[in-house]
């Protein structure tokens, strides 16, 4: 079945009734002005010729009929017929017109059509075939490079989303496969107390590992959901308190650092996070600063070179830098989590590397509007 006439093709029968419909209306109305004005000319040309010959006409002719009315008999016939004939002429153009507004808008719709069929052949795994529309730059084309658009944004989302799981399915089976080998050597009979100690060390590294893991997954999973409820959170006090944490001074700007709407068990995430890498990937004598200003908070550290075009995939998850240990006591998920909880509070987050290494990250959150939150010493 053509694609252009099946039963699909409802928007192509309404564009053809209106087109149809449009015309019938509009023929009509001239139709009806056209009888109008020929029926008043009419009558005033017959008027001027009966007082012109009035008296040169004898009254009634052999079958007792007067001149005039002969002649509106003869008036009114040419009146119907005319009127007839146009109504006729009217119908047969009105269904011409349908026609070629069918025409039109096979041709019109056929690029949405091209784009319908590409669009259902499309599945998860050939997300990267495009629409491609040509012709004028127009609304279809338009149209068309919206869905190309779509289509990028949804291939970028299950790319993410298949690395995620990839991911994920590798660091829960390193943890696993790490505690079975330990409970195989646990259960064996000739196995000394030194090596079962150090099976049971290394089942409680790898439950430790696990646990991290998991709970970052519930973090970047509540945070992915955005926030239910919001309040004013002191952000130079919960920077003051995660700093504190890992033994590094934080540093509050002059104005203060701000009063931020959103969850405070989320923020203190974030800041801990930031500090825990630059703690943990950092160089043996290296530092580590933290200041925070009106909403901005930016941590650096002094870490092994980062190469510039390598600092967009520390953000994605499971990834980690080159510190003091490539595996890293985390999970993997420490700067996915920042980015998400500050998208999440409708803030930014961007890093850059360091002038002679490291790192250096700038987190900045809409602070309270006509609230800042007193200075407190570092």
């Amino acid at each position: 079945m053509n694609p252009y006439l099946g039963p699909g093709s409802t928007i192509r029968t309404r564009i053809a009734l209106v087109y149809g419909g449009a015309f019938l209306v509009l023929g009509a109305c001239l139709l009806g002005i056209v009888n109008l004005l020929s029926r008043a000319g009419t009558e005033n040309e017959v008027a001027e010729i009966r007082e012109r010959a009035a008296p040169a006409l004898p009254v009634t002719d052999v079958h007792g009929v007067t001149v005039d009315q002969l002649t509106d008999s003869v008036q009114h016939a040419a009146g119907h017929q005319m009127l007839v004939w146009s109504a006729f002429a009217l119908l047969g153009t009105a269904l011409c017109a349908v026609a070629v507004g069918w025409w039109t808008a096979g041709r019109v719709l056929r690029p949405v059509h091209a784009m319908t069929a590409k669009a259902r052949r499309l599945s998860e795994w050939t997300l990267d075939q495009r629409i491609a529309a040509r012709g004028p730059d127009d609304e279809l084309k338009e149209l068309g490079d919206t869905l190309d658009a779509l289509l990028a944004r949804l291939e970028k989302a299950f790319d993410s989303q298949r690395r995620f799981i990839a991911n994920a399915s590798h660091e829960l089976r390193t943890p696993l496969a790490t505690q079975r080998t330990a409970i195989q050597v646990g259960l064996d009979a000739s196995a000394s107390a030194e090596e079962l100690a150090r099976t049971k060390a290394v089942l409680l590294d790898s439950n430790r590992r696990s646990e991290r893991l998991i709970e970052g997954l519930l973090v970047l999973a509540r945070s992915e959901r955005g926030l239910a409820e919001r309040v004013d959170v002191d952000l130079g006090e919960v920077v003051n308190e995660e700093a504190a944490r890992h033994d590094v001074t934080a540093v509050s700007g002059s104005g203060g650092a701000g009063l931020v709407r959103g969850n405070r068990q989320l923020l203190a995430q974030l800041v801990g996070n930031l500090v825990a890498n630059a703690v943990t990937y950092n160089v043996p004598g290296g530092t580590v600063d933290v200041s925070v200003a009106d909403g901005v908070l930016r941590v650096v550290n002094t870490g092994p070179v980062v190469a510039a075009e390598d600092v967009p995939a520390l953000f994605e998850p499971f990834r980690r830098g080159e510190g003091r240990d490539r595996m890293g006591p985390g999970a993997g998920l420490g700067l996915s989590i920042v980015r998400s909880i500050a998208d999440a509070h409708g803030g930014t987050v961007t890093a850059e590397p360091g002038p002679e290494g490291g790192l250096a990250v700038t987190v900045r959150l809409p602070v309270s509007q006509g609230r800042q939150a007193a200075r407190r010493p570092s």
